[in-house]
């Protein structure tokens, strides 16, 4: 993609900007389309650059400070009487345009702008310079060029203000973007989305950018430090090629490849959040009511009343939009030119235009490139400007039912909120319930193929992967299973989270074994926390039993059971519950199925796995009740709830499963009320620290509920075990 450059003077200083659309920024500057105070001169660069080159020329403009070393290096003293000249300025972005070249020129391709008439520009006198680009003159009338109706730059206005509108909290590649306004039938006849995307970035309200840029400040010599602005990954993950778009060796990033390709020359969209129209400024709602009497209508356990208040006091600690001074953006020279009392191409009156100006010093753009591309080293680094809260909750301690209040007080007071997974069927899962719990939210579902792809909701579900198309987007952000594959241990999944929070906004983490480093910081005091550790149902977590066997490889291997998972399995089988059989490798799954089946002499044995193509389908008769045993890999350690099931971990002192993995496994059984002391065995031929801790954490768990009180009667009165 190409955009054009032009610089212009602002009554002060020379700027650098580029456009998608000239004739929008000379209405915009010059014609009193929309800028209060115009522009005094303007030079367009002729023709179009690719949209990498012109990011860097604009980003790495200080017209002042150059001249301000050159003149130290030729006389040794700098000379603050002369006044900078247009011709000056223009020569400053001729050359500019000629370093850019030289940084590309090595790879021996041919841009759009060739070396040749680079040169010309650069070296020829002032007169050919202006010959080869466009004046602005400012018009000395000062008043708005009538034409501009005929031209349809209204259509363009009233399109910006529409796109503006739908681009809020995005970041979005032009081809989306173009896909977004085109199912809102934006923008309206007579206007191209590139112009109304370009009116809206001049308005401040959403801004430009390569896919691709460089770090450190967008200068033409950080080639080499360039990072991708939607997933954050650095320059280990850039691939250089030729590009038949920009005619070059362009960057692209290969983390993100699968979401659209993110090149240099790609346009990058960012949508400034806008906040909604509050009554009287916060609810009145959460000023009314108490936390007890608001938590009361979810009908939560002791556990989960404690843990959930904890977090909405948490939560409403800070009003919404009262974040952090980083938002902090001057919009005055953007303030619209008003016309008829309203701003021109919007219909907004004065009145509301000015708290609309307000809200905009909100915004983050002064410091946004520092923002993304500090996010990491060599990736993303933790943001200091959201405030986490870790919900500590046990496996089936109904921490969906816990977030429900907190997502009330965000939306109640006119913010969004986001519910994020990594995997995509606890996405699929939770869907109905939010819709139950909130009939009267708008709520946008987000995955792989949703139809709500472009939708923008009071609430979102996600998964991980989406995040990258947000872009501080959300007051909210409840992130769920953040210790599961594929979000644990990938950089880039947790750019994507951090980038789409707020600055200042809460963030809840859900998690029944959250990482080390977590927990440490949560005993230390450093992390604010609330532990539920006994499930809704106030029953103990089921101890796993440590039983001594041989590897499945050697149970294959003699084509026999050992005694003691035999009777252990018949015990399951006879009492009715169904039956999880977890192994380490895949391709152990089918063949112990078979031996199971025949040792047994139980024909609803199956096996499922990642690899599985009918893993939903088996998935779905282990529900129903039509698969007794159903032996499978740790792809079923989560999200999948039987009434009645027990647990069989073979191999259990294998490398593969680590505390956490066991002990989300051993959650599969005694999840139901019906049957809150479902079995749980670890059999191995060796007992190791994985399995050790993992009971040790079971077992602390339930002696905290016991002495908090959470637990049933039964087990609270003297001599009771948990």
């Amino acid at each position: 993609m190409n955009a054009w450059v032009y610089i212009v003077h602002n009554g002060s200083e020379w700027e650098a900007k580029l456009t998608l659309a000239p004739r929008v920024d000379h209405w915009y500057w010059f014609e009193g389309g929309g800028c209060q105070d115009q522009a005094a001169v303007g030079w367009l660069w002729s023709e179009s650059l690719p949209l990498g080159w012109a990011c860097r020329i604009v980003e790495g403009w200080d017209y002042r400070a150059d001249r301000k070393r050159m003149r130290e290096n030729v006389s040794g003293k700098v000379d603050t009487s002369r006044i900078a000249d247009s011709e000056e300025a223009l020569s400053h972005l001729a050359g500019s345009i000629e370093r850019m070249h030289d940084v590309y020129h090595s790879s021996g391709r041919h841009a759009k702008v060739t070396r040749m008439r680079v040169d010309e520009r650069c070296r020829s006198a002032s007169n050919e310079r202006i010959r080869l680009a466009e004046y602005w003159p400012r018009d000395d009338n000062g008043k708005p060029n009538g034409s501009a109706a005929e031209r349809g730059m209204e259509k363009v206005a009233a399109s910006a203000s529409m796109a503006a509108g739908l681009l809020q909290g995005r970041a979005l590649l032009s081809g989306e973007v173009r896909a977004l306004l085109e199912g809102a039938s934006v923008p309206v006849a007579g206007a191209s989305w590139s112009e109304a995307v370009q009116l809206a970035a001049l308005l401040g309200r959403v801004r430009l950018s390569g896919a691709v840029a460089a770090h450190g400040g967008g200068r033409a010599d950080a080639r080499r430090r360039s990072r991708c602005l939607r997933c954050g990954s650095g320059e280990e993950q850039l691939r250089r090629t030729s590009c038949a778009s920009c005619g070059r060796l362009c960057a692209y990033c290969e983390a993100c490849l699968t979401m659209g390709r993110s090149r240099e020359c790609e346009l990058l969209v960012l949508g400034r959040y806008e906040a909604s129209e509050r009554e009287a400024g916060e609810s009145s709602i959460c000023k009314v009511l108490p936390v007890k009497e608001r938590l009361e209508k979810w009908g939560l356990s002791p556990a989960q009343h404690a843990a959930a208040a904890e977090a909405l006091r948490f939560v409403e600690s800070q009003p919404l939009y009262n974040r952090g001074s980083s938002l902090r953006h001057h919009a005055q020279s953007h303030t619209p030119h008003l016309r008829n009392g309203q701003v021109a191409g919007t219909g907004i009156h004065p009145a509301k235009e000015s708290e609309r100006q307000q809200q905009l010093q909100y915004s983050w753009w002064r410091n946004w490139s520092v923002r993304l591309l500090s996010w990491g080293a060599p990736l993303a680094a933790e943001r200091t400007d959201i405030r986490n809260f870790l919900l500590w909750a046990v496996t089936g301690a109904g921490k969906t039912e816990m977030i429900f209040p907190l997502v009330d007080s965000v939306i109640s007071r006119g913010g969004r909120a986001l519910i994020a997974s990594p995997r995509r069927d606890v996405v699929l899962e939770l869907d109905p319930r939010i819709r139950r719990a909130f009939p009267d939210a708008r709520v946008v579902t987000l995955y792989g193929g949703s139809e709500q792809r472009w939708e923008r909701g009071e609430i979102t579900l996600s998964t991980t992967h989406q995040l990258f198309r947000f872009q501080e987007a959300f007051d909210l952000v409840i992130l769920d299973e953040l210790d599961a594959f594929p979000y644990h241990g990938d950089p880039m999944l947790k750019y994507a989270a951090d980038k789409s929070c707020l600055p200042g906004a809460p963030r809840l983490l859900l998690s029944a074994t959250p990482p080390r480093e977590l927990q440490r910081a949560a005993r230390q005091g450093k992390l604010a926390h609330a532990r539920v550790p006994v499930r809704y149902h106030r029953h103990p977590l089921p101890v796993p039993s440590l039983v001594s066997a041989p590897t499945v490889k050697g149970m294959l291997q003699e084509d026999k059971l050992p005694a003691t998972l035999t009777k252990a399995l018949r015990s399951s089988l006879s009492r009715g519950a169904q039956i999880f059989v977890f192994v380490q490798r895949i391709a152990q799954a089918e063949p112990l199925a078979a031996l199971l089946r025949r040792k047994l002499q139980c024909p609803h044995v199956d096996a499922t796995s990642s690899q599985d193509p009918d893993r939903a389908a088996k998935v779905i008769s282990f529900r129903k009740g039509e698969i007794r045993l159903l032996v499978t890999t740790t792809i079923l350690e989560r999200g999948v709830t039987i009434p009645r099931s027990d647990v069989y971990i073979l191999d259990a002192d294998g490398g593969l499963f680590d505390e956490a993995s066991l002990v989300q496994m051993a959650g599969r059984a005694g999840r139901s009320a019906d049957d809150p002391r479902g079995k749980v065995y670890f059999f191995g031929s060796e007992r190791n620290q994985s399995q050790l801790q993992a009971v040790r954490h079971i077992r602390s768990m339930n002696k905290m509920a016991k002495v908090r009180g959470y637990l049933l009667p039964v087990y609270t009165k003297k001599g009771a075990r948990a």
